[in-house]
């Protein structure tokens, strides 16, 4: 039988269940990778879990989010993220020393290998033909005990790539027509597999862009094969040794099929405050910028800073443009300096910043309130640059330097033939400059047995939840729409993100971009009743951070009742014992209102006997129809309190 990549990866990892989409399947996981905003609750949760040593091939924590240290509060993270190191066998990789995506591409990625992360962004790896996916936390730390992941059976979305792409257009450009196209809920339940003609156009770092942001289309990770342009790259990086080629078999088919011929291709731009509020450049041009960011693990590679910097040298940024430039690896800034990029974006008026995520996860960098900032990031959220009345849009570094120059949004085309700029050549080194100095790698297994977990004082318990009762009456104390995401959730920004290790400090900042009264009304139930929350189709897009169920648990949260939910976030809810339910009928999400009081009766019992249940709006004496998609694990975790406590019971599903 003729596969593609995605079915050769998942074959040949297959632990259970068979390959048809929608059935659960296991996969044997061979890299983990964690981060610092994530990354100290699966240490936490390793510790709960006795683990001596990791078992996968490759474990690697990334310090890269939390970098602003302006208390103590980072930096007592950083360490205690060290010493689990130490003691359970990972990589771990320093402050500065750059975003885990692209660093982890550069190291250690190798094609046909599977790679879960503790952050939505993990399927860039899948440049490298491997099957990367993100996942919530708890997932990783299982990963590391050499559990298998389980998931349900993605179709798998072929796109094909014809053409090439004109001057002034790139792999930015590609993801977002894939996010015009098709919204950010048009991958939900699929894996997007490129191939085609036209991925001879596309480098490595390239296809990094457009697998990075495959997370934003909910798709479940995104692969390409490994080809030429892959054995390049790892031969730039020393590690030709690691290459070997994947590419589907003559004849393979997809689930789901779709073209893009790169030639017609033309500048877009996300408008604010969506990923797929995607327009032409041109369509938007002359709107007053006052911001532009380059950098992020969406346009990581050497040649997005390369082709800014061209486009800026000799010339000086608007006056009225904050022009930042954030590396995202230490190799890629040393190269981005040897070829005298970095003093040309110096002198156009550039900031540099250090190697990290930096405003991308609103970790500094925040704009001004009613003022345009363009940056060449995955996700413009409301509220995610740590402005809470911000204007994010999204959009490629040709378009961020063209905007740049002129201050204000700009088509790259139209400036070119302004000032009679050709399309720059970039002559990139053949061979990266490596420095693995800020790599630590895992002491011999005799040496981490004797390391003690260095804990500070922000960093809490994991919480203890009780097991689910078999009767719920709570009021919805929120009501929310489509696509809320989980920065909506558990925001992001220099504010929040240094009490991730710190459940009911992080806890008060729980939905209060939407409400700010919910952390207070919630912990007022929180010892009773609880609370339920209503939400819209696609509830729970976006980042991984299993915080955005963690944190609404830890106040009370019973259940979410919505349209529909995003892949990530609703095992998270699983994995916490929370209920996810959706409305059989969508039209009744319309029949509740925010503090209406409902009832669950009997609900272990339905649970257990099947995928139907039903909730009585005890104001308005309605019932509605209401369907989970659970497996049986997951409902036996949800019954219990969560996955932790079944483990602790002595249940290893």
């Amino acid at each position: 039988m003729a596969r593609n990549v995605a079915q050769k990866i998942i074959a040949s990892h297959l632990t259970s269940g068979r390959m048809e989409p929608g059935e659960e399947i296991g996969l044997a996981i061979d890299h983990t990778l964690t981060q610092d905003a994530t990354g100290t609750l699966v240490m936490l949760q390793l510790e709960a879990l006795g683990l001596e040593r990791t078992q996968a091939e490759v474990s690697v924590q990334y310090v890269d989010h939390n970098l602003l240290q302006t208390d103590q509060r980072n930096a007592e993270d950083h360490a205690f993220l060290h010493s689990a190191c130490l003691r359970y066998g990972l990589w771990f990789s320093k402050p500065g020393n750059g975003v885990s995506h692209p660093t982890h591409m550069q190291r250690f990625g190798v094609p046909g290998k599977t790679m879960v992360g503790s952050d939505s962004h993990t399927p860039a790896a899948g440049s490298l033909g491997m099957l990367a996916m993100g996942v919530g936390g708890l997932e990783v730390a299982m990963a590391m005990v050499g559990e298998p992941l389980y998931l349900r059976m993605p179709e798998i979305w072929g796109v094909r790539l014809t053409g090439s792409l004109p001057p002034w257009v790139s792999a930015k450009d590609v993801i977002l027509e894939m996010l015009r196209r098709h919204t950010v809920s048009g991958g939900v339940g699929r894996i997007i597999e490129y191939h085609g003609p036209g991925l001879a156009e596309l480098s490595a770092m390239d296809r990094h862009v457009i697998a990075n942001m495959g997370a934003e289309l909910g798709a479940t990770t995104t692969v390409f094969p490994a080809d030429e342009a892959v054995r390049q790259f790892l031969r730039a990086e020393g590690r030709e040794h690691d290459f070997a080629p994947l590419d589907a078999d003559e004849g393979a088919g997809y689930d789901v099929t779709e073209e893009i011929d790169l030639s017609t291709l033309e500048p877009l731009i996300a408008k604010p405050s969506a990923p797929d509020n995607i327009v032409p450049v041109a369509e938007a041009a002359g709107a007053e910028v006052s911001q532009v960011v380059i950098g992020s693990s969406a346009n990581p590679g050497l040649r997005d800073y390369a082709i800014a910097a061209a486009m800026v040298r000799g010339r000086q940024t608007h006056a009225a443009v904050s022009f930042d430039i954030n590396p995202s690896s230490r190799e890629i800034f040393a190269d981005l300096t040897k070829m005298g990029a970095t003093f040309d974006l110096i002198s156009a008026g550039a900031r540099i910043h250090q190697a990290g995520c930096m405003g991308c996860i609103g970790m500094g960098q925040a704009p001004a309130v009613g003022q345009n900032s363009l940056r060449t990031f995955p996700r413009n959220f409301p509220g995610r640059s740590g402005t809470s009345e911000d204007s994010v849009w999204l959009c490629s570094p040709e378009t961020a330097a063209a905007s740049a120059l002129t201050g204000v949004v700009t088509d790259p085309r139209e400036l070119a033939e302004k000032l009679d700029m050709g399309y720059p050549e970039l002559a990139l080194p053949e061979r990266a400059s490596v420095n693995t100095d800020m790599l630590v790698p895992p002491p011999p297994p005799e040496e981490s047995a004797k390391v003690e977990l260095v804990k500070g004082d922000n960093i809490s318990a994991l919480p203890d939840f009780p097991p689910l009762p078999e009767r719920i009456a709570a009021p919805v104390l929120l009501k929310v729409g489509d696509n809320i995401s989980t920065d909506e959730i558990s925001p992001a920004g220099a504010r929040a993100l240094p009490y991730r290790s710190n459940i009911p400090k992080l806890a008060e900042f729980t939905f209060t971009q939407i409400d700010e009264t919910y952390p207070e009304r919630a912990g007022e139930l929180a010892g009773g009743s609880g609370h339920i929350v209503v939400g819209g189709a696609n509830y729970g897009q976006g980042s991984s951070r299993e915080h955005a169920a963690i944190t609404p648990r830890h106040l009370g949260l019973r259940a979410v009742i919505a349209k529909s939910f995003a892949r990530i976030h609703w095992q998270n809810l699983a994995n916490y014992g929370i209920l996810a339910l959706e409305f059989a009928d969508p039209a009744d999400y319309d029949r509740i209102e925010q503090g209406d009081t409902v009832e669950l009766d009997a609900v272990r019992e339905a649970l257990s006997s099947g995928s139907e249940l039903s909730v009585r709006n005890l104001d308005k004496d309605e019932r509605y129809r209401l369907v989970h998609q659970l497996s049986q694990r997951q409902v036996d975790a949800v019954l219990a309190g969560g996955r932790i406590p079944l483990l602790a019971a002595g249940d290893q599903r």
